[in-house]
């Protein structure tokens, strides 16, 4: 008796193994089941794809929570596509299991909360993609597990300061947008984790005065974006800490008054400088002209002294 049993239980198992492989149902599925499209399908819970897969795509469904462990059956995604599925919270260990992910999209929800451990065993995430949602806080070790992020979009949310420790364990993080949120701060220690920052887009924020203990932090900025803040002034020293590299800058539309006179110390390879839509009269005298390709300075109420001789080229 005890024969025939094992042969039924066999036959039982090997007929739910298609199953358990097959594509979702309404889902469109490529290359042996690694690429699973299942968008707009009217999916309300996370389906249950092979482990082979390594894109699944499930752009525009409804999806309130993402709960612990809700991909815990896909070891091999790389790739997971998650835009405009009405997403509120991100549970702790929402991404548990996922240790091969490299790209991660979160665009175009209603995301407030992300718990801290949200990210965990995400270390080989390079692509971060949160621009558009509700976020309020980064909470502190959110980023902990992330040891390979590069780009890291967080534009077009409610953050209204940075705290410290807001990127610990991001140490690679290259590319950071923080453009259309409320930002008034700043705090000291904020970006002391993420100091070989490249691109950095602080744009379309409420910051009053230029933050420049906390960006002093920043040793190898290539291009900083600070247009539309009501700054008023740019400090001495600004931008010193990483001069040596800073080739873009946006300043406009900032109602800048005054750069001091050694705003620009240090300052040696800028190409590119925005100061259009401001209340400038005049410019530093060391302002560095010397590899300059682009300047816009159009609506300031300019007065036309010898401090502006560096333009007549």
């Amino acid at each position: 008796m005890a024969r025939p049993l094992l042969w039924l239980s066999l036959g039982l198992l090997a007929g739910l193994l298609p199953a358990l492989a097959a594509c979702p149902q309404n889902c469109h599925c490529h290359g042996d089941l690694q690429h699973v499209i299942c968008d707009k399908v009217g999916l309300q819970k996370i389906p249950k794809v092979s482990e082979k897969t390594k894109l699944l795509n499930l752009q525009r469904n409804n999806f309130p929570v993402l709960a612990a462990n809700s991909f815990r059956a896909m070891p091999n995604l790389v790739s997971l596509h998650l835009q405009h599925c009405q997403i509120r919270e991100v549970a702790a260990g929402a991404f548990r299991g996922l240790k091969q992910l490299i790209y991660l999209y979160l665009s175009h929800n209603d995301i407030r909360v992300l718990r801290a451990g949200a990210f965990d065993d995400l270390t080989e995430l390079t692509y971060l993609y949160l621009d558009h949602n509700k976020v309020t806080e980064l909470p502190r070790g959110l980023l902990s597990p992330l040891v390979n992020l590069f780009i890291l979009q967080l534009n077009n949310n409610k953050l209204r300061e940075l705290r410290a420790g807001a990127f610990q364990g991001a140490k690679d993080l290259r590319w950071l947008y923080l453009s259309e949120n409320a930002l008034t701060s700043l705090q000291p220690g904020a970006l002391d984790d993420v100091e070989n920052l490249a691109k950095f887009h602080l744009d379309k924020n409420q910051l009053s005065s230029y933050p420049a203990a906390t960006l002093s932090k920043l040793r190898v900025v290539e291009e900083l974006k600070l247009s539309h803040n009501p700054l008023k002034s740019i400090p001495d020293d600004a931008f010193q800490s990483f001069g040596r590299y800073l080739e873009t800058l946006w300043l406009d539309n900032t109602n800048l008054e005054k750069l001091s006179d050694g705003a620009f110390l240090g300052v040696t390879t800028l190409k590119h400088v925005h100061l259009e839509n401001n209340r400038l009269s005049q410019l530093p005298s060391n302002f560095p002209f010397d590899n300059l390709e682009t300047l816009t300075l159009t609506n300031n109420p300019w007065k036309c002294t010898c401090q502006l001789r560096g333009l007549r080229r």
